[in-house]
């Protein structure tokens, strides 16, 4: 790897907050024409030391070298990052939905009052036909689709000609063929010379596209590998600091699980129509089950379960828990039968950013008792420790901001919100979406937990392998219709891909 030229040199980079130490002494090194995987579990480090190249953090100690500049630079924000060549694009998507893509590609990069919009309108065609990107320069940021909106994203980096790219988690909103796309474009600008820096939780993604690995872990350097030097199973047990045998034990538990059932549905739905256009559907989930809504990205995995809880306005069917009908117009109604609901945009729908872990743990407990009838702080005390015990949450205090946590941690915490409701019935959508290895498998193995005492969750993820482990029975969609059940000896990865792309079985 000594043969092509530096363009970036991060060298005992530490960062600390108060009672923790974010990154010690991590040295960083990226070539011209490289993509290079940062690894590592979540609070591995991998975002403090991106905030520290993009200037979003000062570092603590450390030195920070551009190309083959002997003298180090000092990045105070994340203009100077820019200046200095650096551009990231992040997983939560930083664009202005209310203007339109070009306005978006070229925010802050035009002078004064004189925009040349013809211009602006026309370069940005050119970028985007480039990229093959399928967005008008003129239409509004907003009217089109996360997929969409992360590609601008990237062109908007790409056109700013950069040294460095940095991609964070850019491909958890997109589906397969939007990945391939943007894998294609990552080669290009490597064939150009640009270094990639490529965060992600695909392992598929990393092997496929990346040179290089740098694994973190505790905010301290494992190492950096050549990517033909690393077998998968080395890379997750030097991310998890440990063998990986958790894998297997909960595929045994998923193959032992009986898919038949008997008796009366914990919750049933038939015909159920929602305002967001997936056609009507029946769906049942039995005492104990975990099932699964499967299928590609846009299918309605996700509108099928908002539906179920009352988050989506519903036009038609019918609701029965427990054999009885019942009303579910909000989510309170549905909270009240007994079902909890860990949305898919924890950013948007899950955490209250400002609030503490406490505060964010007693939530939907706070809700359905009512906010003129407050806990003591002693009662919510003692319901936030009990569950940062159980769910392992690595937080200071439970008065820390949850924002100041990592993802798989304020993950738990919302796991934490809903299990203190003790649902009979807990949806859990995308659950382990840009969370580390380490704590995807003990989402997957509470998820299993739940249901031998006796709790129904359907659980859904983009990762079909996952829904494999954890399901003892997948509802199939396409196309916003659900268009297959699968249990026991069906549940292989080739019959979920075969009635995605097969038509209704």
């Amino acid at each position: 790897m000594g043969d092509k030229k530096t363009v970036l040199k991060m060298r005992g980079i530490c960062k600390y907050f108060p009672g923790v130490k974010a990154l010690q002494n991590v040295d960083f090194t990226l070539r011209e024409g490289e993509i290079h995987a940062l690894m590592g579990e979540n609070g591995a480090g991998k975002s403090t030391l991106i905030k520290v190249l993009t200037g979003v953090y000062q570092k603590d100690e450390g030195q920070i070298f551009i190309g083959d500049d002997e003298k180090s630079v000092v990045i105070r924000s994340p203009q100077e990052a820019q200046n200095a060549g650096i551009s990231t694009v992040y997983q939560e998507i930083t664009l202005c939905p209310n203007l339109t893509v070009a306005e978006n590609m070229y925010i802050g990069r035009t002078k004064g009052a004189g925009v040349n919009w013809v211009k602006m309108n026309s370069n940005a065609k050119k970028l985007l036909d480039s990229l093959q990107i399928p967005a008008l320069p003129t239409q509004q940021l907003g009217s089109c689709s996360i997929a969409v909106q992360q590609m601008v994203a990237i062109a908007r980096a790409v056109d700013m000609e950069c040294k460095v790219l940095i991609l964070d988690e850019p491909t958890s909103s997109l589906d397969e063929q939007e990945v391939q796309k943007l894998f294609t474009l990552m080669r290009e600008l490597k064939a150009k010379g640009v270094g990639i820096i490529f965060v992600t939780h695909f392992l598929d993604q990393v092997y496929e596209v990346c040179d290089t690995i740098t694994v973190l872990r505790d905010g301290q350097l494992v190492d950096e590998y050549p990517i033909a030097e690393l077998p998968r199973v080395q890379l997750v047990s030097k991310m998890l600091g440990k063998e990986l045998d958790d894998l297997s034990d909960i595929k045994k538990h998923a193959e032992n699980e009986n898919s038949e059932h008997h008796g009366t549905a914990v919750l049933e739905v038939k015909q159920l129509k929602s305002t967001t256009g997936v056609a009507p559907f029946d769906f049942e989930i039995y005492e104990g089950e975990v099932n699964g809504f499967t299928g590609l990205l846009g299918s309605g995995r996700s509108e099928c379960v908002r539906a179920i809880f009352g988050a989506d306005k519903t036009v038609g069917g019918e609701v029965l828990v427990g054999g009885k009908k019942v009303k579910i117009n909000k989510p309170l109604d549905a909270m009240k039968k007994g079902v909890g609901y860990l949305a898919e945009d924890r950013k948007r729908d899950g955490i209250i950013g400002d609030l503490s872990v406490r505060e964010n743990i007693i939530l939907a407990l706070q809700v359905m008792k009512g906010f003129f009838r407050p806990f003591s702080r002693a009662k919510a005390e003692a319901f936030a420790d009990e569950y940062i015990k159980l769910l392992q949450i690595k937080t200071a205090s439970t008065n820390t901001p949850i924002k100041s946590l990592s993802g798989g941690n304020q993950q738990k915490v919302i796991l934490a919100r809903w299990l203190l409701t003790d649902p009979s019935y807990l949806i859990l959508d995308e659950p382990t979406r840009g969370i580390d290895v380490g704590t995807k498998v003990e989402i997957q193995k509470l998820v299993l937990k739940l249901a031998d005492e006796g709790k129904s969750v359907t659980f859904i993820s983009s990762e079909i392998d996952e829904m494999l482990r954890t399901c003892s029975r997948l509802i199939v969609m396409r196309d916003r219709k659900v268009v297959g059940s699968l249990t026991g000896d069906e549940l292989t990865q080739n019959n979920i891909m075969a009635t995605i792309a097969g038509g209704d079985k």
